[in-house]
């Protein structure tokens, strides 16, 4: 899941992670920018590098959380590689672990990506996968491509050895049917147009698109013949004192000014928000499958977040990428 900065994809994020576990399944929902975004929106303490449940869903089912921490993860990475144990420790306290990854950038990224495919490759017992998805709540969408594909140029760089292998490995599932990368977008030019930026993007990587979901939808309250006078600036204020009196309600000339001003307000939003809908429509070669999801009054809360898993489990959720 990605999305530009402000388009609420952490959000989104979990409402989806809630929205797949309905039913009975079990998702995991990642995160790896170090914001702790996860714990806050589901009103909890700061997550630790531990898979650790987070939710319950509708059915049965369950959400875990982990917050990917690139120290941990190398630690991690060079006990199971490596068996290096506690010189592994001792490293981090030289502060060599920084040092690696600022010497080798696209190292970080790897680590961060190759826990999330040790994730999803991860079986249980019986043979099963462990979750029956995995969301990861990207870097937005101006990094997207290059955190993701930044495995292809590390499995370049090294040629052989274990780095080279876990880079293969997740360049491999991030180019496979496995893998769908869903994009939130607000219905204003900017998002819209960086969407659409990342959509082309993805599309030359060759990494599967799957759903555009549009986040705080505005709901329209006028019909739509009233809707494009409104929005050019023509609405009767004597009508609408007409009307308010016919139901009992008498207002001062400046309260009604100030409906006149919120009722072309209003117009002029939805309008716009109509022509960046029909971008989404248009421009994309085929058009993406879309979720809305309404305006959140008051902020985001536990409550909140599981209606918005509900509306997406409604819409049907998409899973599957275009390629």
């Amino acid at each position: 899941m990605s999305g530009k900065g402000g388009t609420g994809k952490t959000t989104v994020a979990a409402a989806l992670a809630l929205a797949l576990a309905t039913g009975g399944r079990r998702v995991l929902l990642v995160e790896v920018e170090n914001r702790q975004g996860i714990a806050q929106v589901f009103d909890t303490a700061p997550l630790p590098y531990e898979e650790r449940r987070i939710a319950v869903a509708p059915g049965g089912g369950e959400v875990r959380a982990l917050a990917v921490d690139t120290e941990a993860a190398l630690l991690e990475y060079f006990e199971m590689f490596y068996r290096l144990g506690m010189a592994g420790r001792t490293l981090r306290r030289m502060g060599a672990i920084e040092f690696a990854t600022t010497l080798a950038p696209g190292l970080r990224d790897v680590l961060l990506t190759g826990k999330a495919k040790e994730c999803v490759t991860r079986s249980e017992a019986d043979g099963r996968p462990a979750y029956d998805a995995v969301v990861l709540d990207a870097p937005p969408t101006g990094r997207l491509v290059t955190f993701l594909d930044v495995t292809k140029a590390m499995a370049d760089l090294a040629k052989v050895g274990p780095i080279h292998s876990q880079a293969e490995g997740v360049n491999q599932l991030i180019h496979s049917p496995l893998t769908a990368v869903h994009l939130v977008t607000l219905l204003s030019d900017l998002p819209v147009s960086e969407t659409l930026d990342a959509i082309a993007e993805l599309d030359r990587a060759e990494i599967g698109v799957g759903t555009v979901v549009v986040n705080r939808m505005r709901e329209q309250w006028l019909p739509d013949r009233s809707l494009t006078a409104a929005a050019g600036g023509r609405v009767d204020a004597g009508r609408i004192r007409n009307g308010l009196q016919s139901a009992g309600i008498e207002l001062a000339s400046d309260e009604i000014d100030g409906l006149v001003a919120e009722t072309v307000e209003h117009a002029v939003a939805v309008a716009g928000e109509t022509a960046a809908l029909r971008r989404l429509d248009t421009e994309p070669d085929p058009p993406l499958p879309r979720l809305t999801l309404p305006a959140v009054l008051g902020g985001v809360d536990l409550g909140a977040l599981y209606e918005l898993a509900e509306s997406m489990t409604a819409q049907g959720v998409h899973l599957e990428a275009r390629r």
